[in-house]
C-alpha cells in the first residue's frame, strides 16, 4: 500500500521464453529508428504528440441561421431578455416547461432503490438523506458534491419503480435542497458544471419534481428552473473549466428547448455549445482532459439533449450528433474482455452494464478507436487477450481534472479477467476511498510502468492537477512477422525524467496475434550526449488484477499467476543491466463504484547507472 503514495526504490535468462528477445536488445532511441524498418510492411510514421490542440473541423459548425436569428442571438449575448426578444409587448410568461421529456438513458437501479430506503449510496458509502448536508457551504468530498448538488440521484431514482413510487423521495429531497440553497451562492453548489448538471436533471426528469400536490413546491422549483438558467445565462461564459462549459451550453440549449419564450436563449447557446464541444475534444474525439469520466459526462449530455430536442418537435443539430459520433470510439478503446473500462485518469473500472447502457442509448454503433492522437490510449488485441497503453502526454493544467502520472502504463486482461491493471480510482476518492489517499493513486507508482527514484514522471498537484514532467511523448506502432506468427508493435518514449534525471524512458511492448505472448522492454537512454555519472534507484511495477493469485518463482526471476478460472500466464525478467529481481507487494485496486479492492503487485527493482540501462521482460500464457 505504500506504492499508492510513493515509488518504491535483479539473474539467470530463461531460454525458452525469452530465445528472441535479445535480438531487441539494443533498441534506440525512435529519432535513430527512423530508417530501420521493422518488418516488410511500412510501419506507421511515427507520431509526435506535444501540447493538444482542439478540434477543427470544416463541417463542425452552429446551426444554419437566417439574418434575423443572429441578431436575436447577438441581443440575447448583450443581456437583452428572452421576453423582450420574443414578444416585446407582452408580460413576460410565466416559468412552465413545454414538453416532458422521455430520455433513453436509464440510471443505477441499486442506488435508486437505495434512495427510496431512505439514503443515498454514494461509491459504497451510504448516507441517510436526513442526514447529508444540503448546504452550498458545507464541506463535502466532490463525489457527494455531484451527486447533492448535480442531482445525479435523479436518474438512479427514475429508474427505481413507477413515477408515483418515486415521486415522494424526489420531492423530499429536492425540498430539502432547496430550502438549503434559497438563492445562487458561490461555494460548491454553484460551481458551473454541477449547476449544469442539476439544471439539466431538473429539466429531463420534471415529472418527479413537479407531480406535487403542494403547490408552494411547484412553484418554488419552476421558480428555481428559471433563476438556474438564468445564472447559467450569466456565468457559464466566465467558465474556465472546458468540461463545465460544454455542461453549462447544453443545459441552456435545453432550458431554451423547454421554457417559454426560449427561442433566443436556445440560438445563443446552441453556438456556445458548438464551439465549447471543439475546445474540450480532440481531433480524434478524446477528451483533451483524457478523462474517461468527463468523456462519458458529455456523452449522456448529447443523449439527454437529443431527448429534449425530440420532445420539442425538432432535430438535433448536425454538429452535436457528429460530436457524439466522435466521443464514442475513444470510449471503447478503454474497455476490456469484460465489457468494462480500463483504470485511466482517475476513472474506476466502470461496470460493463452501465457502459452499454451509455453506448446502447447514444444510438452510435462503431468500432473502437484506431487512430489514436490525442486521447493517446493505444490498443493492441490477440485472441482473448486486450492491452492498453497510455502513449501520450498527461492533460494540461486547463482540460485536467483528476490527471495522474499515469505515461507509458498498460494494462492487459485475458477474456473476462484482468492480468495487469492501474489503481485507479482517484476521482471516486471521497467514499469508501479515503480522500486522503487521492494524490496516491494519481502517481506513478500506482501505474503499471517505470518509475525513478520514488519520483513521478509528472508532478502530481492538488485539485486534480499535474505540474511540470513530461511534456513531449513519442509513438510508433507497426505489425511485424515473427516466424510463422503475426506480431503488433508499440513502441513509445517519454521525457519526464529528462530535466531531473537526465533520462528518456522508452517502451516497447509486443502482442503475439493469438494473444499468447505479451514480449516488453523498458529501456532508460541518456538525454544528452554526456550521460550523468552515479546510481539511481528504479521501480518497474506490475499491479495484478482482482483474484490473480502470484507466485513467486524460487531464482526470484519471475512468477506464476493463477487467474480466477484457472488460468496460468507465467511471468519471467529477461536480459537487464542491473541484475534486477522480482517482489511482490501489496496494493489496491479500485472498481467502477468506488469499491476498494486489495490486490498484489510485481516489483522489479534495483539500482541502476545514471547512464541508461534496458530490462526486457515476458508475459506468457501457459494454459
Amino acid at each position: 500500500m505504500d506504492a499508492l503514495l510513493s515509488g518504491s526504490s535483479d539473474a539467470k535468462q530463461s531460454e525458452d521464453l525469452f530465445g528472441e528477445i535479445e535480438d531487441d536488445r539494443s533498441a534506440l532511441p525512435l529519432k535513430d529508428r527512423r530508417e530501420q524498418p521493422t518488418s516488410e510492411a511500412d510501419a506507421e510514421a511515427e507520431i509526435p504528440l506535444a501540447e493538444s490542440r482542439a478540434l477543427v473541423l470544416s463541417d463542425f459548425v452552429p446551426p444554419k441561421a437566417d439574418l434575423t436569428e443572429k441578431l436575436i442571438r447577438f441581443a440575447y449575448r448583450l443581456g437583452v431578455g428572452g421576453a423582450v426578444l420574443t414578444a416585446p409587448f407582452r408580460k413576460p410568461a410565466r416559468p412552465r416547461l413545454l414538453a416532458t421529456v422521455d430520455t433513453p438513458l436509464a440510471g443505477d437501479r441499486v442506488a435508486g432503490m437505495a434512495l427510496r430506503a431512505g439514503h443515498f449510496m454514494i461509491n459504497g458509502v451510504k448516507a441517510p438523506i436526513s442526514e447529508v448536508e444540503y448546504q452550498s457551504s458545507s464541506r463535502a468530498t466532490p463525489p457527494f458534491e455531484r451527486m447533492i448538488h448535480g442531482f445525479a440521484w435523479l436518474r438512479d431514482l427514475v429508474a427505481a419503480g413507477q413515477r408515483e413510487q418515486c415521486v415522494e423521495t424526489a420531492e423530499r429531497i429536492a425540498g430539502l435542497w432547496l430550502k438549503a440553497n434559497p438563492k445562487p451562492g458561490k461555494c460548491a453548489a454553484w460551481y458551473v458544471d454541477y449547476t449544469a448538471m442539476r439544471l439539466m436533471a431538473w429539466l429531463v426528469h420534471a415529472p418527479l419534481l413537479l407531480s406535487s400536490k403542494d403547490g408552494n413546491l411547484r412553484a418554488d422549483m419552476l421558480g428555481a428552473i428559471d433563476e438556474t438558467a438564468r445564472w447559467l445565462d450569466r456565468e457559464v461564459r466566465r467558465s474556465s473549466d472546458p468540461l463545465g462549459s460544454v455542461l453549462g451550453w447544453g443545459a441552456l440549449v435545453a432550458a431554451g428547448l423547454l421554457m417559454p419564450q426560449g427561442k433566443p436563449r436556445r440560438l445563443y447557446a446552441e453556438a456556445g455549445l458548438v464551439a465549447a464541444l471543439g475546445d474540450f475534444a480532440g481531433e480524434d474525439g478524446g477528451a483533451l482532459s483524457r478523462s474517461p469520466i468527463a468523456q462519458m459526462d458529455v456523452i449522456a449530455m448529447l443523449i439527454d439533449l437529443e431527448a429534449c430536442y425530440k420532445a420539442t418537435d425538432r432535430d438535433l443539430p448536425n454538429a452535436f450528433g457528429l460530436m457524439r459520433e466522435l466521443l464514442v470510439p475513444p470510449i471503447l478503446a478503454l474497455r476490456h474482455g469484460d465489457g468494462a473500462l480500463g483504470n485511466w485518469q482517475g476513472t474506476g473500472a466502470m461496470r460493463a452494464d452501465r457502459l452499454a447502457a451509455l453506448i446502447d442509448a447514444s444510438t452510435v454503433r462503431t468500432r473502437p478507436l484506431k487512430e489514436v492522437k490525442h486521447w493517446g490510449f493505444h490498443r493492441l488485441t490477440g485472441g482473448n487477450t486486450i492491452v492498453q497503453m497510455d502513449a501520450a502526454p498527461p492533460p494540461r493544467a486547463k482540460h485536467s481534472r483528476s490527471g495522474c502520472a499515469s505515461t507509458l502504463a498498460f494494462e492487459m486482461s485475458d477474456g473476462a479477467h484482468r492480468v495487469i491493471v492501474n489503481c485507479g480510482g482517484a476521482a471516486l476518492a471521497g467514499g469508501l476511498v479515503p480522500h486522503r489517499i487521492e494524490q496516491g493513486l494519481r502517481a506513478t507508482a500506482a501505474h503499471s510502468t517505470l518509475i525513478l527514484d520514488n519520483v513521478n514522471s509528472t508532478s502530481v498537484l492538488l485539485g486534480g492537477k499535474l505540474g511540470k514532467g513530461v511534456e513531449q511523448v513519442e509513438v510508433e506502432r507497426s505489425e511485424i512477422a515473427r516466424g510463422n506468427a503475426e506480431v503488433q508493435r508499440i513502441e513509445a518514449s517519454h521525457d519526464g525524467y529528462a530535466s531531473r534525471f537526465g533520462l528518456i524512458h522508452r517502451r516497447i511492448l509486443m502482442l503475439r496475434g493469438d494473444g499468447s505472448e505479451l514480449r516488453g522492454e523498458d529501456v532508460l537512454i541518456p538525454s544528452t550526449r554526456k550521460g550523468q555519472r552515479g546510481k539511481l534507484g528504479f521501480a518497474i511495477r506490475f499491479h495484478l488484477g482482482r483474484g490473480v493469485e502470484a507466485r513467486l518463482s524460487e531464482d526470484q526471476r519471475g512468477a506464476s499467476l493463477v487467474l480466477p478460472d484457472g488460468g496460468l500466464w507465467q511471468f519471467r525478467l529477461g536480459g537487464n543491466d542491473a541484475g534486477a529481481e522480482v517482489a511482490m507487494e501489496e496494493s489496491m485496486w479500485v472498481d467502477g463504484d468506488g469499491h476498494p479492492h486489495a490486490i498484489d503487485q510485481l516489483v522489479v527493482q534495483g539500482m541502476i547507472s545514471r547512464g541508461g540501462g534496458q530490462f526486457s521482460w515476458l508475459l506468457k500464457k501457459m494454459g
